[in-house]
């Protein structure tokens, strides 16, 4: 299979998929979010063991590309769910792929970067990575990686990071239980070829099992989650705050919120 925004090869048992869209940090379009959710697929029916999810270039991956924020006044309520939709669809495909996901984060991971960085099973990251649900800056709702980042810090935690905004490192993200381990620049490729190594020696039956396991566990919760979040996705991008939001990063100015 062809794809025009990401790279896809085997090496050994291990599969590696990577942003490529170096140019734009990475950041993601329908188009790239659609290839993301082709690949996932086709990995978990392939013989692969192990996922490896990175970027190309500087950025891991920078959320959502501005020419996607740009058209986002102009769309219907229904494309605006389906929008959301196709996000949901994204991270859950990622959460449940029957294999073992790697993030290996070089960069910036924000906004959606952060979720897909985040919801891989193990996310190990240059101590200058930098890591941020910054949707609240832009009248956005974190609605998505909400659910997710509920499920793995907690409550109020999560609450910290999605209210304020905030872009925090890699030693954060260790601490928050977000990042698996922090490395330095030469031993990323190294350290994460080792735990792949690791991985790959151990049962891919178990680990399969042990993985749809725990999914089951909080599907149902999960479920609801998602649902609520794709109406929250949708309903804030017809709101004045986020009309106000995008084009005040557009124009590289401070946001006049509406009171």
């Amino acid at each position: 299979m062809s794809y025009a925004t990401i790279l896809v090869w085997d090496v050994g048992w291990v599969r590696r998929i990577t942003l490529n869209r170096p140019e734009r940090r990475n950041a993601m379009t329908p188009e790239m979010q659609m290839e993301l959710i082709a690949a996932f697929e086709d990995a978990a029916a392939s013989d692969c063991r192990v996922v490896v999810l990175a970027g190309e270039g500087e950025a891991f991956c920078a959320g959502l590309d501005l020419s996607v924020l740009q058209a986002a006044n102009d769309k219907s309520a229904a494309e605006h769910r389906s929008d959301a939709e196709r996000i949901a669809k994204l991270f859950r495909t990622l959460y449940e792929l029957p294999k073992p996901t790697i993030a290996a984060v070089q960069g910036a991971a924000v906004a959606g970067g952060t979720g897909l960085a985040t919801i891989c099973d193990f996310t190990l990251a240059l101590a200058s990575a930098k890591f941020g649900y910054t949707e609240a800056r832009i009248g956005f709702v974190p609605a998505l990686v909400s659910a997710y980042l509920a499920l793995q810090i907690g409550d109020k935690a999560a609450r910290n990071l999605l209210l304020t905004g905030r872009l925090f490192d890699a030693a954060e993200g260790y601490r928050l239980g977000l990042v698996t381990d922090v490395v330095a620049p030469w031993a990323l490729d190294k350290e994460v070829k080792k735990l792949a190594d690791t991985l790959v020696a151990n049962s891919p039956a178990s680990l399969s099992a042990t993985k749809k396991l725990m999914a089951a566990q909080h599907r149902a919760w999960l479920d609801a989650a998602v649902e609520m979040a794709m109406e929250a996705n949708a309903a804030a991008r017809e709101t004045a705050d986020f009309r106000e939001g995008v084009a005040a990063f557009l124009e590289k100015r401070k946001a006049s919120w509406v009171r």
